[in-house]
């Protein structure tokens, strides 16, 4: 039995290395058994792809000459394209779909619509909510690694980019001078060079803060597992990775107030500061150190916060189990796939 083939268009490949491409290469691993499925940047209409059965665009602006062209070659009902499913990610969500003519269209055009956490269905109208599945990512779990019992080690991953806020970070780090037992690692690459001499002049004036740059995706993951906190800065998130790769190491995340970490992290979750406040981030980190240095007797019932966010933590980190993905994934292309066939009987019966 031949397998339907699956396109997955995205904007980043394998140079690239982001979440985008991350996100399309383990969707073509984990559709790969019922699917034949390949990786482009750009999707055209030609003899070669007639025969394609489903796309999957990430980025509604980014892939939207794919999704028009898919569009035009297959048609349009009021569910949108058959066979067209749309991934939308942090930038889609909080800025492109409210001004941007292409996206709002992709929007239109999908047969089925994927919000990567759980506040992302919140920013579509009504009449888009109905084909929209919340799909989470996935990552691998890993053992927690031993920390340090005399000092807080707190490490940030994410390049150096306005979206990551990574200035939050940096000013916390300056006010946290005074505070020798803290440990700051900042792991990412200098795609703005202003952020980027901003790292180095604030590794000048703070000894306990290190700006190491790029590090191997499997480094970066052990340097996650031996901190005791992550610090997820971003103004603008669709639902990251980092976020999930911290929590499935029983590592906590100190985040700020977004939707896209409290759709990851739960709107109960006490681990959040207000977005860009530099001075709560500081506050939030002093008391995590003081749990972790000093801990003091508690009454019975009550947990330290460094202990309340590892449990709420843990409690999360089924959502990000792979094989949720996965079966979710699975099951969202089989019924594209469905529906894509019932259009062409209906064709052929015209």
């Amino acid at each position: 039995m031949i397998k339907p083939s699956v396109v997955i268009v995205s904007p980043a490949l394998a140079d690239s290395n982001n979440g985008n491409w991350q996100t399309a290469r383990r969707w073509q691993l984990f559709l790969s058994e019922h699917f034949n499925v390949r990786i482009v940047k750009h999707w055209e209409n030609t003899p070669a792809t007639v025969h394609d059965a489903v796309m999957i665009a990430l980025h509604a602006r980014r892939s939207a000459d794919s999704i028009a062209a898919w569009a035009h070659s297959r048609g349009v009902n009021k569910q949108g394209s058959p066979g067209l499913v749309l991934a939308l990610t942090g930038t889609d969500l909080y800025r492109d779909i409210e001004t941007d003519e292409t996206a709002q269209k992709s929007l239109e055009l999908a047969q089925h619509l994927i919000v990567l956490q759980e506040k992302g269905i919140e920013k579509l109208n009504e009449a888009l909510q109905p084909k929209t599945a919340v799909i989470f990512q996935s990552t691998s779990s890993r053992k927690t690694l031993p920390k340090p019992k005399r000092r807080l080690k707190v490490i940030m991953v994410g390049h150096l980019r306005d979206e990551k806020m990574p200035q939050t970070l940096m000013e916390a780090a300056v006010l946290l001078r005074g505070y020798p037992e803290i440990f700051i690692d900042h792991i990412g690459g200098p795609l703005d060079p202003e952020l980027a001499q901003a790292a180095e002049e604030t590794m000048q004036v703070c000894p306990n803060y290190r700006w190491l740059g790029n590090q191997a995706h499997g480094a970066t993951r052990t340097r996650i597992q031996r901190a005791h906190v992550l610090v997820h800065a971003s103004k603008m998130e669709g639902g990251a990775h980092v976020i999930m790769e911290a929590v499935c190491s029983g590592t906590p995340v100190v985040a700020s107030y977004i939707d896209g970490n409290i759709g990851m992290l739960g709107a109960g979750y006490p681990g959040y500061f207000p977005l860009g406040n530099s001075h709560a981030l500081a506050n939030m980190l002093t008391q995590l150190l003081e749990d972790i240095v000093n801990p003091k007797p508690l009454p019975p019932g009550k947990s330290s916060v460094y202990t309340k966010l590892k449990n709420q933590c843990a409690d999360r980190a089924r959502l990000f189990a792979p094989e949720n993905e996965q079966n979710q994934l699975i099951r969202l292309v089989q019924r594209a796939n469905q529906n894509n066939n019932e259009v062409e009987v209906h064709h052929a019966n015209i």
